[in-house]
């Protein structure tokens, strides 16, 4: 069974130490998860293509989905990332493109995905990006890249993930599709540090122009008391798509911003982790207001995070 890394297995495999278990978010969301096993496995920093963190927005009804740029990938790694046209089943171009030592990023059905066992296996459908590695079509075994870690799956779950019990005749959904090319010599550490410093400036001057925390706050209370009448299977999807996202981000901008320059952003390192911390204690809060219909404790509970984000923006741009 060929593979893009032959020498990784599920088994073994230790996750680089942005998903540790000890992080305020331990996980952030598919995409960029995947990103950072794919560059450890590479042996390349993550931290390096954080720099799209300052570019977070609220968005109205959710915070943005942050994702990094292709181009920052190309620019920093030398790794190019294109769409992959899906014309036939799915599995034969991942087996061709793994083949020519691609990695395939798909977007999966997790009903279908053991490693998402409490949340969504065998329990929701759910749109998730992985990335495999290595796929037998004959022994119905694919180890793939997902979230915080590298797992496997076999049997029915390889039928319904790659919708094998469709019949020979069955209309099969095409999914969104993207594949990795690495370059021949990876890059050296300075060439990646000067390379980051200029994206960091780009995306600073990209950075919301209002607080996106104050406006998300503005709309809060009323937000989760909308929520309240829903299935509270909905809160979990609402927490994801806010207040993890946004406190999730900010964690990660902490990081970059400590890798970038040690010592130099000290202050706003500080202010991205206060930002991370308020949304998971804010996210605790949510939960019980959703369960005891009381909002009125969340009207002030975003502050210490929008004052925070305040002064890490003014704290960079005093360092720049």
């Amino acid at each position: 069974m060929k593979a893009v890394f032959p020498a990784i297995a599920p088994d073994g495999y230790v996750r680089h130490a942005l998903h540790s278990s000890e992080r305020m978010w331990p996980e952030t969301n598919c995409y960029i998860d995947l990103w950072i096993e794919v560059l450890n496995t590479l042996g390349l920093p993550p931290e390096a293509m954080l720099g799209f963190t300052m570019t977070q927005d609220f968005e109205g009804d959710q915070f943005t989905f942050f994702k990094v740029p292709l181009e920052d990938l190309e620019t920093l790694y030398g790794i190019r990332v294109s769409e992959l046209a899906i014309f036939d089943r799915v599995e034969r171009h991942i087996e061709m493109q793994i083949g020519r030592g691609r990695l395939c990023l798909i977007e999966m059905d997790s009903y279908y995905m053991p490693d998402t066992q409490g949340t969504a296996y065998r329990t929701e459908h759910g749109k998730t990006t992985v990335a495999i590695n290595r796929l037998d079509f004959d022994a119905k075994r694919v180890e793939y890249f997902h979230n915080a870690g590298f797992f496997a799956l076999d049997g029915e779950d390889f039928d319904g993930l790659f919708q094998l019990n469709s019949g020979a005749d069955g209309a099969l959904f095409l999914p969104y599709t993207e594949f990795a090319k690495f370059p021949v010599m990876l890059p050296g550490d300075a060439e990646m540090r000067a390379a980051s410093q200029t994206i960091f400036r780009k995306h600073f001057a990209r950075r919301p122009a209002r607080n996106p925390i104050r406006a998300f706050a503005a709309v809060f209370p009323q937000q989760v008391e909308e929520i309240a009448e829903r299935p509270f299977g909905f809160f979990h999807k609402y927490a994801f798509n806010t207040l993890r996202q946004f406190g999730a981000n900010f964690e990660l901008a902490a990081d970059h911003l400590a890798w970038l320059a040690p010592g130099q952003f000290g202050s706003a390192e500080a202010d991205a982790r206060q930002i991370s911390e308020t949304a998971k204690s804010v996210q605790f809060q949510l939960a019980r207001a959703v369960t005891r219909k009381k909002f009125e404790p969340l009207q002030t509970a975003l502050d210490p995070a929008a004052d925070a984000w305040d002064s890490m923006m003014a704290s960079i741009s005093e360092q720049l």
